[in-house]
């Protein structure tokens, strides 16, 4: 990717299959100059996830001369089964494979087991419809490489084709994509990588370079080493006769040689390592085979598969850190710990004692905790203390915070992450940054004494900060100014000195997701919820108020359903990857929930992110991992296990850090 031969112009690189180089966005965003004139240094431009938003038909267009080239994709077939042995009964992944050209190939001679996963949406559903088309039996789906939604041990080879590897800014994250194979590849599963020669590259690349790829379209390139020099960055300018410069992007490329690949994936575990002549490509345009001009091919087995029951835990003797039923709790109906609520914390305690291997104990007297945290030092915490230190809410951060000072492991979110997603109006703009569709929105600060009156009615009123719908009631909705400022008066006399957001009234189908797992260690994503309204009585407004949460005897307790989602694979989709993306932004660890609702459009807006998020028997996460089949202890266990492994992960990490030093 992102480079040329000596003697012609470069091409961009696939978000997966068989791409040259690749661009970040076909067409400027609103209000940003088509072009940026001359740059004296192309990476300070690079954005660093250039690939998301990358392949289109932009792409197609500048690179068709060699990514839908079938007789390309006919050569490297051979060469592929010819290096790696595979046969037609494997279960194969064609990870990054762009518009599916070798997952078809390989379906048309009698691979019958193919799945294509890419993150390109458009090349995606590209791909579906030529296999729709030919009646080829391959599963398309849409992912991240280094976050690979599909089970354990559910493959026996994974390729990764066309210079399609080496296009994150951390050499970490290319590490994270072989730790993701690992994970969904049986016990000596085939890899086959094809990879262009980086050194080569790094000699013959032209600074400059155009081309015209048809006859209304021209490219411009510009090429450089980053400063470190791994990277190749490139800046391609693509311009129409008619209409003028309709692409102005950036893109980049790690550039690996035979014994820097070798040695990744031999850190990466994988064994029998071998590299091999890659095949010859060919152009009808004959100008510009970029990357594509001079490649290898690397094969190697994936590691043993270790099976858990001989592994066990990690952390054997657990303790669980839990809220404080000696104390008040604001949040909870009566200001204290009811019955049901100790009913819940049993329903805890007997669905942890079905998991086997662990020794648990409990702590919750917050008078003593940091003492008895010193003195009866853990192993291991589960934190589960979502009331927060001395139950309050506002210190549900503080938790995690003793147990960083004390240098204690624990589960979940840490310090910074509860404090960010504590503040609706901050992940609000964190997710709209992202590019997260999210409600339309006034912040009216603690001090302002106005009355903020909507510019949109219906709206909802609620405060910037809280949790468990705290401050949501059937009168949030308002539709009128005269119901705006009565409810803004409520919130202010009952919640002093926090900020209100005045927001759109959301009037679709309101969705949940839940995530399980850790980047780099991939995710559990547990089916989607959805939460049904149609049994609420007329005139209460369809939301999930305080009342549906802590008060039994109010309708929005008894008449509020859930089940599966229903939204098409799309919206769906769309929702999983906008909270992987929010996960990783705002500091999520193990385990965390996603809150939507889509607007009268059908369009999910965000509503809440929730590191951390309710550990009931009956929450929104539990009846989640229902849908999957989980019990109450498997959702659990499998939260624990997360956190293990990352901790594990960071102790090892540290380990050699400091045995290098």
């Amino acid at each position: 990717m992102a480079s040329s031969d000596s003697s012609s112009p470069t091409q961009p690189p696939s978000s997966g299959g068989s791409a040259r180089q690749a661009r970040p966005r076909a067409t400027p965003r609103p209000g940003v100059p088509r072009t940026l004139g001359p740059v004296s240094d192309l990476e300070r431009h690079l954005p660093h996830d250039w690939w998301r938003t990358l392949f289109n038909a932009v792409y197609l267009q500048t690179d068709g001369d060699v990514v839908e080239d079938n007789r390309n994709t006919q050569r490297e077939v051979d060469e592929i089964l010819r290096v790696s042995g595979l046969e037609p009964g494997d279960r194969i992944l064609d990870l990054c494979c762009g518009q599916g050209r070798h997952s078809l190939e390989l379906a048309r001679r009698g691979f019958g087991n193919v799945t294509g996963l890419d993150r390109s949406r458009y090349l995606i559903r590209l791909a579906r419809r030529r296999a729709r088309k030919e009646n080829l039996p391959v599963a398309f789906k849409e992912g991240d490489a280094r976050q690979v939604r599909l089970p354990d041990a559910s493959f026996d080879a994974v390729v990764i084709l066309g210079n399609s590897f080496g296009y994150f800014e951390r050499p970490e994250d290319d590490a994270e994509v072989f730790s993701a194979i690992r994970r969904i590849t049986r016990s000596g599963a085939k890899l086959v990588l094809d990879l262009t020669d980086g050194d080569w590259i790094k000699t013959h690349y032209e600074p400059r370079s155009w081309e015209w790829i048809d006859k209304d379209h021209f490219v411009n390139r510009e090429r450089s080493l980053s400063a470190d020099g791994t990277r190749l960055v490139c800046r391609e300018v693509v311009t129409n006769a008619e209409q003028g410069v309709i692409a102005d992007q950036f893109y980049a490329e790690r550039l690996y040689n035979p014994e820097s690949i070798t040695r990744l994936l031999e850190g990466a575990g994988f064994r029998e390592v071998r590299i091999h002549r890659g095949v010859e490509t060919e152009s009808e345009r004959n100008q510009d085979l970029g990357m594509m001009s001079r490649r290898f091919y690397v094969t190697a087995l994936a590691p043993p598969r270790t099976q858990r029951s001989v592994r066990g835990p990690v952390y054997p003797n657990v303790t669980v850190l839990m809220g404080d039923p000696r104390l008040p709790d604001d949040v909870k109906l009566g200001g204290h710990f009811n019955p049901e609520d100790m009913a819940t914390i049993q329903r805890l305690k007997d669905a942890l004692d079905e998991l086997p291997g662990y020794q648990w104990s409990y702590l919750d007297n917050h008078a003593t905790l940091i003492q008895d945290l010193r003195t009866q030092r853990p192993d291991f915490v589960l934190n589960l203390c979502d009331e927060g230190f001395n139950n309050d809410a506002f210190k549900e951060l503080h938790v995690p915070a003793i147990m960083e000072l004390l240098d204690i492991p624990y589960s979940g979110a840490g310090p910074s992450s509860l404090g960010l997603c504590y503040d609706k109006s901050l992940i609000r703009a964190i997710a709209a940054d992202l590019g997260v569709p999210v409600p339309l929105e006034t912040y009216t600060g603690p001090d302002d004494t106005a009355a903020t009156i909507p510019s949109f009615f219906p709206a909802l009123l609620k405060p910037s900060t809280g949790d468990s719908s705290i401050g949501i009631t059937q009168k949030a909705v308002v539709r009128n100014a005269e119901e705006a400022v009565s409810y803004l008066n409520f919130l202010r006399e009952n919640f002093p000195g926090r900020a209100i957001l005045v927001q759109e009234y959301l009037t679709g189908s309101e969705y949940s997701v839940g995530l399980i797992g850790n980047p780099g260690h991939g995710f559990t994503v547990l089916p989607m919820l959805e939460v049904d309204y149609s049994k609420l009585p007329q005139g209460l407004p369809p939301i999930l108020s305080y009342e549906s949460k802590w008060d039994p005897d109010s309708p929005y307790w008894t008449d509020i359903r859930y089940r599966q989602a229903r939204a098409d694979e799309e919206i769906q989709r769309q929702m999983i990857d906008s909270s992987i993306k929010l996960f990783e932004r705002t500091g999520c660890r193990d385990y965390a929930r996603f809150d939507f609702r889509a607007d009268a459009q059908g369009v999910p807006k965000l509503l809440e992110v929730n590191p951390n998020p309710g550990w009931c028997w009956d929450g929104k996460f539990n009846l989640m991992a229902g849908f999957a089949g989980h019990s109450y202890a498997d959702v659990l266990g499998m939260i624990v296990e997360a956190a293990q492994t990352r901790v594990a992960g960071e102790k090892g990490k540290a380990e050699e850090a400091a045995a290098a030093r």
